[in-house]
């Protein structure tokens, strides 16, 4: 059972949580997806400590905590009301706790944030099984499949959507 689970916007002395949290959930993710040296490169760009401060400032970014250790985060970006589109740029717990609801409250969270957005916007890999499934389950349809460059890397990418209205 999981108690005392809180879902609130971070803060800068979350980052090395975050960091973290990013580092175990990307190696599980993509484990045999993407290589460790690719994954290594990217967290070191994505998570650094001067990228989170800068994505704390500019994007809506929410932890989830459970009994005061952070499990997971999510963020929002490119919230552009004019078009009424945002993207869910990231989500991710640490592997034991998917599957207990938290990936849905920190999703959640972030949409009753998203004033005026009708769509929202995310990309997964194709071979990500698990993340997939998720965004199905709250809704997203595929919009296209294509090859994205990540790295060096050649990755089959699914841009889903949710509509919010």
């Amino acid at each position: 059972m999981i108690n005392n689970n809180i879902i609130r916007k971070a803060i800068d002395k979350d980052i090395p949580a975050i960091q973290q949290v990013a580092t175990t959930s990307w190696n599980h993710t993509y484990e045999g997806i993407i290589s460790a040296e690719v994954q290594e490169d990217f967290l070191k760009m994505a998570y650094s400590e001067k990228a989170l401060i800068h994505r704390l400032e500019s994007t809506l970014f929410f932890i989830a905590e459970v009994n005061g250790k952070v499990v997971g985060f999510s963020s929002f970006s490119n919230i552009d009301t004019s078009k009424k589109t945002a993207v869910l740029a990231a989500i991710y717990l640490y592997p034991e706790f998917q599957k207990r609801g938290i990936g849905s409250k920190l999703l959640q969270h972030g949409l009753v944030q998203l004033n005026g957005v009708e769509r929202l916007l995310v990309e997964v890999e194709k071979d990500n099984i698990t993340g997939k499934a998720f965004y199905t389950s709250k809704g997203f349809k595929i919009e296209k499949e294509y090859v994205e460059e990540f790295s060096g890397h050649q990755l089959p990418t699914i841009l889903m959507s949710l509509s919010l209205n």
